[in-house]
């Protein structure tokens, strides 16, 4: 059982029995609670932890936990309605608003609740991070001379060696000074789309693309102007076109393993992106995100759009996030000429610096020998589960995919993903709250474009799932909400 499982276990029994203590009353000690229940010491120090919080027990350093006095009174509603007033009034007739729409975004990190298989997710599940590698390249990096010291701005420089050898290749396109560290990939998109477009300037995204980017860019004032995606990346024979009727100078793509449809930009479409955005006067954000999850079999990767660009057009975003853990947000932003100035000016006003023990510990990471063993162990495990889901998909969805009415597949190399196209006249939305229903988290496709989409689509995460078992349940699951809904 995970350790979480057991505190929240542990955590519900002892919120039943705290009832039969009086006001003041000590409870079992740490230790007879740990015979008692048969768990670790972290799990009875979590546990009262979240008794604690909910205010039901206090715990006194030395003498142990008691059961808390209950509230004398409790609190008044506070009357918040006039913050609607205050949140939606403008200034001015033409200014952008400034609600956030943050729905697409929270779909996929809103962990399920307990019992549903999840497909939304768009993180490694605990067994395949390296937790322990992680923990100690954590404990090495705390005890380095320095660690808790203010870091530089740019971040160490170790770190922007690494992320420049890895975003540059063997042709050594970056130099340390390239490179900025940022907390996490979010991060360093937000700061690139402030810092490339002024509030009310459009923006080309792709379509369907990351919601992340469309909730940055509408949160920073941009309007996100819409570029079809087909198997082979964006369609290039479209976005001169979209340059010349908004007027944007900023596009945002992720040439590798596409966020949600898996597509790699063809070689072909790799040069028009940059010539095109040249010609426009523009810059690119080059969001390589799902790098370091390529599938095994592995084919030779692409590099990066910012290798073979020779003017300073593309800004590219990585992360170790995705391949790692949620927790370690280290991520990196890449540019060529002033435009790095202006990265570094909006990261510093808006975090200071990412901090020292956090680059630290990524940097003891992918330097130790558990690295490399790692990326092949998420290589091959991303391959298994994305096999399952697909075998699971074609043996219980109705019809062979894209045929009879039934979904189309797509089958990427590389990445978390699988987007499924639904017949047409399919709710998503009643969809997935049918699957919901049934116990499988799913991901609607209406998040995923910035305009009205094409069609009906569901987002399908293969990487949060614990294993084969559990992504053919949870297609058995999703099967049963399909037939609930169909058209």
């Amino acid at each position: 059982m995970r350790e979480r499982s057991s505190v929240a276990e542990l955590a519900s029994v002892l919120r039943k029995e705290v009832n039969r203590y009086s006001p003041g009353e000590k409870l079992p000690s740490s230790r007879a609670l740990r015979e008692r229940y048969r768990v670790s010491p972290v799990t009875v120090s979590r546990a009262l932890a979240e008794l604690a919080a909910e205010g039901l027990v206090t715990t006194r350093p030395g003498a142990g936990a008691f059961r808390a006095a209950p509230p004398a009174r409790a609190a008044r509603p506070a009357d918040t309605s006039w913050q609607e007033i205050a949140l939606s009034a403008e200034a001015a007739a033409d200014q952008v608003p400034r609600s956030v729409d943050a729905s697409g975004v929270l779909a996929t990190l809103a962990g399920p609740p307990p019992g549903v298989v999840e497909l939304s997710g768009g993180y490694l599940h605990p067994d395949l991070q390296p937790e322990r590698a992680l923990a100690a390249a954590l404990a090495r990096a705390g005890r380095r001379p320095g660690a808790w010291q203010r870091p530089p701005l740019e971040g160490v420089h170790e770190l922007r060696a690494w992320f420049a050898r890895e975003i540059g290749g063997p042709g050594g396109a970056l130099a340390p000074s390239d490179v900025l560290i940022t907390a996490g990939g979010q991060s360093a998109l937000t700061a690139a789309l402030r810092a490339l477009a002024p509030p009310g300037a459009p923006v080309l995204v792709e379509s369907p693309t990351y919601p992340g980017v469309l909730a940055v860019a509408r949160a920073s004032g941009l309007r996100p102007v819409p570029v079809p995606v087909d198997a082979d990346g964006v369609r290039t024979d479209l976005l001169a076109d979209a340059f010349r009727a908004s007027g944007a100078r900023l596009f945002v793509c992720q040439p590798l393993f596409q966020n949600p449809t898996g597509a790699v930009l063809a070689a072909e479409r790799r040069a028009e992106v940059l010539r095109v955005a040249r010609a426009a006067g523009a810059f690119v954000i080059e969001d390589d995100f799902a790098r370091r999850l390529a599938h095994e079999p592995a084919a030779a990767l692409p590099p990066t759009l910012i290798s073979d660009d020779a003017h300073g057009t593309v800004v590219h975003v990585g992360s170790l996030t995705k391949v790692t853990s949620p927790s370690l947000r280290v991520g990196a932003l890449a540019a060529r000429g002033p435009v790095l100035d202006r990265l570094r000016a909006i990261q510093v006003v808006d975090s200071f610096f990412v901090p020292g023990p956090l680059q630290e510990t990524a940097l003891e990471l992918v330097g130790s020998p558990s690295w490399p063993r790692h990326l092949r162990a998420v290589s091959r495990e991303l391959g298994a589960r994305r096999d399952a889901l697909l075998a699971a998909l074609h043996a219980r969805l109705p019809g062979p995919a894209g045929a009879d009415g039934g979904a189309a597949l797509s089958a990427p190399r590389g990445g978390c993903y699988l987007w499924l196209r639904l017949p047409d006249g399919t709710s998503e939305e009643a969809l997935a709250g049918a699957a919901l229903r049934a116990g499988v988290s799913v991901a609607r496709g209406r998040p995923y474009f910035p305009a009205e989409p094409p069609a009906a689509h569901l987002r399908l995460g293969f990487a949060s799932a614990s294993g084969p078992a559990e992504l053919t349940e949870g297609v058995r699951r999703l099967a049963a909400a399909w037939q609930e809904v169909a058209p």
